[in-house]
């Protein structure tokens, strides 16, 4: 009796549960807790009560005391120095890239699910989606896992050597690919999201996009800071949550918040954009779809 009484407490208070959870995960994974409590907001709850409120703040503030007392590394090792109000056409470019990189990558996360929700099979399916990401795998270790490792790779060789033509197209498959494995991942019912993806994909972009400025418009935009603006724009506009995506981001490196306004920029460009062009993403489409079925019937 005991014990459904509460589990019934437990259940009554789900979603702030949910919530508190998910914001102390996200702020001790990225030494962000503003990330984390934001997350919770915008992509979670999207909705403000003074329940979820209290119970974001409080696991974002025990969240806060793990992150000072553990040792947290930065997800990136660089240092960000300075950035040009030059380069603020570039900036924008990248959020609309940023944009259309998201709305490619929630469109094959949906048509990803709908194909293997159509194989009634477990086995079947599960293992389809492995043998097909573990054969992109092969031939691109950077796609193992979340690719933070290849990142850090790929940053250091955008930031270090000239454009190459090879150098651009392995670029150009990790942008393409890194989405397309995840939702392969995710349709086939494994372990994964949309979260890392995107920044890393996003960040790719970014290298890409600066060296071909480099390269061919005579430009000088540091390839570091257009790395974490294209992973900034590509993770706000897949989960419409630029000050998530903002926060996180500038987190994410030392300096990082030299960036702010650029980042600012870049993300809300990138999510005004992407939601203009498709009104929902991967967290929001069931819902919507199933309530435009229950107003139908």
């Amino acid at each position: 009796m005991q014990f459904n009484k509460k589990s019934k407490v437990a259940f009554a208070y789900k979603n702030e549960l949910i919530c508190a959870g998910v914001a102390a995960g996200v702020a001790t994974l990225f030494g962000s807790p503003v990330a984390g409590w934001l997350f919770a907001m915008e992509v979670i709850a999207r909705k403000v009560s003074r329940p979820i409120l209290i119970s974001c703040t409080s696991s974002v503030l025990i969240a806060s005391l793990f992150i000072y007392l553990i040792d947290n590394k930065r997800l990136l090792p660089y240092t960000v120095e300075t950035w040009n109000w030059a380069a603020l056409p570039y900036i924008i470019g990248v959020g609309i890239l940023g944009a259309i990189l998201a709305l490619y990558f929630t469109k094959i996360v949906i048509h990803a699910k709908k194909l293997f929700g159509g194989i009634r099979n477990n086995f079947l399916r599960v293992n389809l989606g492995a043998v097909t990401v573990g054969i992109l795998i092969f031939f691109l270790p950077y796609l193992y896992g979340d690719s933070y490792h290849g990142l850090h790779e790929i940053i250091e060789m955008g930031t270090q050597q000239s454009f190459t033509i090879p150098f651009g197209i392995l670029l150009l498959l990790l942008v393409i690919l890194k989405p397309l494995a995840a939702s392969l991942t995710l349709g086939a019912g494994g372990d994964g999201g949309v979260f890392a993806p995107s920044i890393v994909a996003g960040a790719f972009l970014g290298v890409l996009f600066a060296q071909l400025c480099n390269t061919y418009l005579g430009t000088e935009l540091i390839v570091l800071n257009f790395a974490l603006f294209g992973a900034a724009a590509t993770l706000s506009a897949a989960i419409h949550a630029p000050l998530t995506a903002l926060f996180l981001i500038c987190s994410i490196v030392p300096g990082g918040y030299l960036l702010f306004i650029p980042m600012a920029i870049t993300s809300f460009t990138a999510k005004y954009l992407a939601k203009w062009c498709y009104p929902f993403n991967v967290y929001t489409y069931k819902e919507t779809k199933l309530a435009v079925i229950s107003r139908n019937k």
